[in-house]
């Protein structure tokens, strides 16, 4: 099993930055796939951008370009580095733990992003 938790929201103005930051506790880091998902009010979790043991990465769409993952596996930590922020990023962020051979995921609580002048 592994552990997570979520640190670095908060309240930015549009154009800003955040870092948000997972510390991972409990288990072998570099088995799992690490990730950071999000969910808006009214609607349903969705793909930030995840990387793997080896530094490979995918992101949504929405946020490429902005938004950079990037992993410690000695820390056994993940961060995003989120930049040119727009209110339409305002979300609970979580951040993922995926078990590359069982499948299994494991969730952080999630921290709070608002994007607002």
């Amino acid at each position: 099993q592994v552990q997570l938790v979520e640190s670095g929201g908060g309240l930015v103005q549009p154009g800003g930055s955040l870092r948000l930051s997972c510390a991972a506790s409990g288990s072998i880091f570099s088995i799992y796939r690490m990730g950071w998902y999000r969910q808006a009010p009214g609607k349903q979790r969705e793909l930030v951008a995840t990387i793997t043991s080896g530094g490979s990465t995918n992101y949504a769409d929405s946020v490429k370009g902005r938004f950079t993952i990037s992993r410690d596996n000695a820390k056994k930590s993940v961060d995003v580095q989120m930049n040119s922020l727009k209110p339409e990023d305002t979300a609970v962020y979580y951040c993922n733990a995926h078990h590359v051979l069982s499948t299994k995921d494991y969730w952080g609580r999630g921290t709070q992003v608002t994007v607002s002048s």
